[in-house]
């Protein structure tokens, strides 16, 4: 049996994966690349570059079942433009903020105003999730808990609060539910009202997981400003430690 990122990878892997394409956005300093790095190499970086944009391709066990899901780690100055590249390629979006960037949280709202109107038109609509970013600086925090859940049930979205230096398996957790998000809306064809779950009770038990089958995505190439990179690791390494990724904001991480 090989590994990934610590977890088990089937000797005869499913020849026919469920694929689910999530894409991050946010302002600039919000935390996107951190999150994205954490969920795929359980490791934490506090230096990038934050004016490049990639496609990332790991492979996930979800509910017990392969899943390939690619993350759009999205880099926009300016706000929500040149939404084309991603609104129709999405199986689930992720809209971040910083707890202790009022400005970044006030941002949001452009983003889930632009989503909104692209669901009027869009069925089933495309599931959205809320993240509140750097749970590690509450003592810092200028968006409160409850300024995070009415904006969220104001648009129909789950909520959440991670920090993506402190805890992987809530972030782990949230790429994992916006993948389940996106199978259960293909099947009822709306959004469900809005949750807050913090991050030391986001490890929910679920009793009967749903069961995840390979959508009907709509086809479109890849940005032009975004390069995909299957992140993989090596047979040798311990289930204890993350993999080596390259070509990730211009570091390496080891």
């Amino acid at each position: 049996m090989s590994l990934m990122f610590g977890k088990v990878k089937s000797a005869a892997p499913e020849r026919n994966p469920a694929e689910c394409n999530l894409v991050l956005l946010g302002a600039m300093g919000s935390g996107k690349s951190a999150l994205t790095v954490k969920f795929l190499t359980k490791r934490f970086i506090s230096e990038y570059d934050p004016h490049l944009e990639d496609i990332y391709s790991s492979e996930e066990i979800v509910d017990q079942q392969l899943v390939v899901v690619r993350v759009m780690d999205t880099c926009d100055q300016n706000g929500p433009v040149n939404t084309e590249r991603y609104l129709t390629w999405a199986s689930a979006f992720l809209v971040v903020y910083s707890i202790d960037n009022m400005q970044s949280f006030k941002g949001c709202q452009q983003y889930l105003d632009t989503l909104a109107n692209h669901n009027k038109t869009c069925k089933p609509e495309t599931p959205i999730i809320l993240l509140g970013n750097k749970l590690d600086m509450d003592r810092y925090r200028l968006v409160s808990k409850s300024d995070g859940a009415a904006l969220a049930s104001r648009f129909g979205c789950l909520f959440y609060e991670v920090s993506a230096c402190l805890d992987f398996h809530s972030v782990q957790h949230v790429f994992h539910e916006a993948v389940r998000k996106a199978r259960r809306d293909v099947d009822r064809g709306r959004l469900s009202p809005a949750v807050y779950i913090s991050e030391d009770k986001a490890l929910l038990n679920l009793a009967s997981p749903p069961t995840f089958t390979t959508p009907c995505y709509k086809e479109l190439p890849a940005p032009a400003t975004a390069k995909l990179v299957t992140v993989k690791t090596s047979r040798a390494q311990s289930k204890r430690r993350a993999a080596t990724l390259t070509l990730l904001k211009g570091f390496k991480i080891f």
